[in-house]
């Protein structure tokens, strides 16, 4: 049985934040920036068909936790991803919140944002919670970086029983191997007719959205 791998779906944008994405950041993925594009026309196909839009953030600080020692850069004085940490970055000439959504895709009025202390989007977070409560039957995943916080949201969408597909133009890593590895389907689920989780770049994606209001075709 074929299944209809965008039914009811919803868009989760994971950790698109300055830290990340702009020149010069503290984790600075620089193969972030070429996704925003991407980012950009999948919103615009999806908001005129009222499909959900969620974002990340992954935040650290002030209270110390295990992940500090694989990242370091979010200990003082740089405080990476602190919320309400204001920093300098050279390619916008402006001081911003380093925690925050990039201004290309910043979230509109009424978009949840999910606060994250760990990789997963879903652990120890409302995010299945706001889901459900939008009738969510499928996933797309975005963001950055791909075989750490996007691949942990992917795998954990997929436990919970949603339809998952990782966009691939939209995705992005500082490792290309890695990014690569993340990318193989291999490593989020067995092939078959069963399977919920498949890697899909947004041409092929864009023409089977449909408003989640929609009526199935007959």
């Amino acid at each position: 049985m074929e299944l209809d791998r965008f039914s009811r779906p919803a868009l989760v944008i994971v950790d698109m934040q300055n830290d990340f994405v702009r020149v010069g950041a503290p984790l600075e993925v620089p193969e972030a920036r070429p996704t925003i594009a991407v980012h950009q026309a999948l919103l615009a196909a999806c908001r005129p068909r009222r499909i959900p839009v969620i974002y990340t953030k992954f935040l650290a600080g002030p209270e110390w936790t295990p992940i500090w020692e694989w990242s370091p850069q979010v200990y003082p004085p740089v405080c990476c991803c602190w919320k309400g940490f204001r920093r300098y970055y050279k390619d916008v000439g402006n001081e911003l919140d380093c925690a925050d959504i990039i201004d290309e895709i910043y979230p509109e009025p009424g978009d949840p944002i999910v606060d994250k202390f760990g990789y997963g989007a879903f652990h120890n977070t409302n995010l299945d919670d706001l889901l459900k409560a939008r009738h969510v039957e499928s996933v797309l995943v975005t963001g950055t970086v791909t075989q750490i916080c996007v691949e942990e949201t992917a795998r954990e969408s997929f436990k919970r029983g949603y339809r998952t597909t990782l966009v691939s133009d939209a995705v992005s890593s500082y490792m290309p191997d890695l990014h690569a590895a993340a990318l193989d389907l291999r490593h989020l689920t067995q092939p078959g007719p069963s399977q919920r989780t498949t890697i899909s770049p947004l041409v092929d994606i864009r023409s089977q959205l449909v408003k989640p209001t929609d009526p199935d075709p007959a």
